[in-house]
């Protein structure tokens, strides 16, 4: 039995790996339900602190698989007979599409960190999940290009919002207009990544940080992302607001802890 997301949680790190090595984990309906469910799971995992998000065989995610989703917005159309499918289609097919990118959002604000370990091809679809994880990490065998362009596609997964932001507004454009490919080199000087191993160290070094991060006091992280989620759209006033009150809620943590 094909089963398209392993997941495996160890010393409070839930590893996601993407399963369709054949195609470079190219995100099909089963796959994109399967990483949506698993990551509410491990955002609402109590025993998880991190979570980490890699591909299997010699690719991150090489993006969506095109003609298998659209094959499955039909579906879900024509099991409905008594509308309008012609009128409705593009409409439907959009809500179907919005939620299938939820796993984009939920890796986004999950209250603990997240990781993207890239491992080879990451492209349109999959280079929106990598933008979404507070981390990323990469071998030196990656590659990455946004690839909608090419396609005639305007790309999903939420890329636009979260390369805007970690690149700036020209980058991003330069990115997703332009669709060159990018080594991890490349990739590294240009922001798209925090640190590039080597192949056979990717794995190691990157459960290392994960394991690292697991440790740290979670509800104190869990505070420290909602000041940095929250940054990248609230006014400075704002966010000093919620700096206060998450300092103590934080400080409070820490006392009830060490109370017990």
């Amino acid at each position: 039995m094909n089963q398209e997301i392993i997941e495996v949680i160890d010393d409070g790190v839930g590893l996601i790996t993407l399963n369709r090595p054949e195609s470079l984990n190219a995100l099909n309906p089963p796959m994109m339900r399967a990483l949506t469910e698993t990551a509410v799971r491990l955002a609402e995992d109590q025993l998880v602190r991190c979570v980490v998000v890699t591909g299997a065989g010699k690719g991150f995610c090489a993006g969506g698989d095109v003609k298998a989703s659209g094959r499955a917005a039909s579906q879900e159309i024509e099991q409905d007979n008594k509308s309008d499918k012609r009128a409705r289609s593009v409409e439907e097919k959009t809500a179907w599409l919005r939620r299938s990118m939820e796993a984009s959002r939920i890796l986004h604000q999950m209250k603990k960190p997240t990781i993207a370990m890239i491992n080879g091809a990451c492209a349109g679809a999959g280079l929106s999940l990598a933008g979404a994880c507070d981390f990323r990490f990469c071998n030196r065998s990656a590659r990455f290009v946004s690839a909608f362009a090419r396609g005639g596609l305007s790309g999903d997964y939420g890329g636009s919002w979260f390369w805007s932001r970690i690149l700036g507004t020209a980058r991003a454009r330069e990115l997703y207009m332009l669709g060159e490919k990018l080594n991890a080199q490349q990739a590294l000087e240009m922001g798209l990544v925090h640190r590039v191993y080597e192949d056979t160290d990717l794995q190691s070094m990157t459960m290392s940080l994960a394991k690292q991060l697991a440790r740290l006091p979670g509800e104190g992280l869990a505070y420290m992302k909602e000041n940095l989620n929250a940054a990248e759209t609230s006014s400075l006033e704002e966010v000093f607001d919620l700096e206060a009150k998450n300092m103590m809620l934080s400080r409070k943590s820490l006392n009830d802890l060490a109370r017990k």
